[in-house]
């Protein structure tokens, strides 16, 4: 590296060079950085390249905290828990003896720091960074291969910390599975089988992956279905798979002998090289959900049963962390199998183009409480409905589909005005609805015997529908504007009527695509109508992804309908 050089920021790196650095850091025994207010590294000394094992090119503009700083395990840092980081962000001087930094080859190197703010020449407020290592960097190991067999106390609870950590930070089993085999592999051993008992009580062998370089490679021919689990058999894995205690194994002549699955783990072994495994099973609250098994192939030491009891706390963790992922992905198919029924398929109508969208708040299982709504009705008029029943889950998905099953019922049975409809709703939902509250807005389109469209409607409480014209003006409907369902109020209910011209497109939608917290009710509203305006030549489904693309609030925590008609242009 030449330290009298000048970093571009059109480049990507973190600005020009203050003078006073390059003398400053050269003139340090120990690795030394420089980081500016963001974290961001401005300067980097030789000795820190050497200790770090890489070029000069990787620091400059790069974030300290993400290329540098991991856990002992290998795994990058939550920045909450960098204790350096929160130093040079406070401004405060602070060390620690023991941390580790990722090297350019991925190997981990253990350090000591020192982190103290600076001010350089050129007036700036930066953070100077020293470290050294108690080792050579020829001595540091790769991630996870520093330990012998069996772990010291610490740093076998360490290594539980961070698969408790690791594990629950997912409700994916497939993410969870490999998070699993990067704690284990290559820390404890050279190969990582998983085999999962699938809801059916079959046995699949899901994941086998194996060390080579530092890398985790995946086995894809070693997976796949497995034989039944023999009631009898003794063989470890069998064993495992029934929810008995971790055994340890190793190749047998007797193993393809031995039942069906003994011979998948005869082929297993000839064909990965394995020659000493050890197997616990990964249990759930309720049932075994399936086995780990890990073997070792290129170190020539073997499984002890010293190593047995740190492999059951492992499965225990990973037994949790599974039972989770799939339980919540058990509600999320339930969540979705309701929503496709919930939700109902667009009627044709001669003439009118529909187009709906539904988003579920991201904590709601893909379901909540907000809807819509398109029928015809008994004398040929088409009805329109959105609404939002209180609540973003599986309850208010159920007070949803009772109000809009009631709503529906009443509008076919009754040939009366929207305000009437929604009073008989009203006055009956606390009766044969749990809904307790809920906006609503519901309308009828009628096509009038010269060919003109005309739209009449109630709002009970719900944001106000938009009528786009094809020239690209928008305005809001604000008429018929009433008090929302559940109330208990007995007050007449208006109407609102418009007449829609030709080519015009008329948008419904839910709270969920104008509230923010930062902005006003106002301020959402003049953003839809905007960007409603100036979309008003797209088709419909087209219009309608876009309004919801620049429209919804980023990090809506709101569940989100559109219903968007388009009457013909002539």
């Amino acid at each position: 590296m030449t330290h009298d050089d000048t970093r571009d920021p059109a480049n990507g790196l973190a600005g020009a060079v203050p003078a006073s650095l390059p003398s400053l850091l050269a003139s340090l025994d120990a690795g030394a950085y420089v980081v500016d207010a963001t974290g961001a590294i401005v300067a980097v000394n030789a000795r820190a390249e050497k200790l770090l094992g890489r070029p000069a090119g990787d620091f400059p503009g790069r974030d300290a905290h993400e290329l540098l700083h991991r856990s002992r395990f290998g795994a990058t840092l939550p920045r909450a828990q960098c204790g350096m980081r929160r130093a040079y962000m406070a401004g405060r001087t602070v060390q620690s003896e023991e941390e580790w930094f990722e090297r350019g080859d991925g190997s981990l190197l253990p350090v000591s720091w020192l982190v103290t703010p600076c001010r350089t020449d050129d007036g700036a407020d930066r953070t100077l960074v020293l470290f050294h290592t108690p080792r050579d960097p020829e001595e540091t190991r790769t991630p996870g291969d520093r330990f012998s067999s069996p772990l010291p106390e610490l740093e076998r609870l360490a290594l539980l910390a961070e698969t408790t950590t690791q594990l629950t930070a997912t409700l994916d089993v497939q993410q969870a599975l490999r998070r699993l085999v990067r704690l284990v592999v290559p820390q404890l051993a050279d190969w990582a089988v998983v085999d999962l008992v699938t809801e059916r009580g079959r046995v699949h062998r899901s994941t086998v992956v194996h060390a080579e370089d530092g890398n985790l490679v995946r086995r894809e021919t070693l997976e796949g279905p497995l034989p039944p689990v023999p009631e009898d058999s003794l063989l470890p894995l069998a064993r495992a798979l029934r929810g008995v205690s971790p055994a340890l194994a190793e190749p047998s002549p007797d193993l393809a002998a031995d039942c069906r699955l003994g011979a998948e783990q005869a082929r297993l072994f000839a064909e990965s090289g394995i020659h000493s495994a050890a197997v616990a099973p990964i249990r759930g609250v309720r049932e075994v959900l399936g086995a780990l098994t890990l073997g070792r192939s290129d170190r020539p030491e073997a499984f002890t049963s010293d190593d047995l009891p740190l492999l059951e706390d492992i499965c225990r963790r990973a037994g949790l962390a599974l039972d989770n992922a799939r339980l919540y992905e058990r509600q999320r198919t339930v969540a979705e199998t309701m929503q496709r029924h919930l939700l109902p398929q667009l009627p044709h109508v001669p003439g009118l183009e529909m187009t709906a969208r539904y988003l579920a708040a991201p904590d709601a299982s893909q379901v909540g409480g907000d809807w819509y709504d398109a029928f015809v009705l008994s004398d040929g008029a088409t009805a329109l409905a959105v609404g939002d029943v209180v609540g973003h889950d599986l309850d208010a998905a159920a007070g949803m589909a009772q109000i809009r099953n009631v709503l529906r019922a009443y509008a076919w049975a009754q040939e009366e005005p929207p305000s009437s409809i929604v009073s008989r709703l009203d006055r009956s939902a606390m009766h044969i609805t749990d809904v307790t509250m809920a906006t609503l807005l519901f309308a009828r389109l009628d096509r009038e015997d010269d060919g003109r469209w005309t739209l009449t409607w109630t709002n009970a409480g719900h944001p106000p529908p938009l009528l786009v014209t094809r020239d690209g003006e928008a305005r809001f409907l604000t008429g018929g504007h009433g008090m929302l369902l559940g109330t208990a109020l007995e007050r007449p209910r208006p109407d609102g009527r418009a007449e829609v011209p030709p080519g015009a497109t008329l948008l419904f939608y839910t709270d969920g695509l104008i509230e923010e917290p930062s902005r006003s009710l106002d301020d959402g509203l003049e953003l839809l109508r905007t960007h409603a305006a100036t979309l008003a030549d797209h088709p419909p489904a087209r219009f309608t992804d876009l309004v919801l693309e620049r429209t919804r609030p980023t990090g809506n925590d709101d569940d989100v309908a559109l219903l968007a008609v388009r009457v013909p242009a002539e």
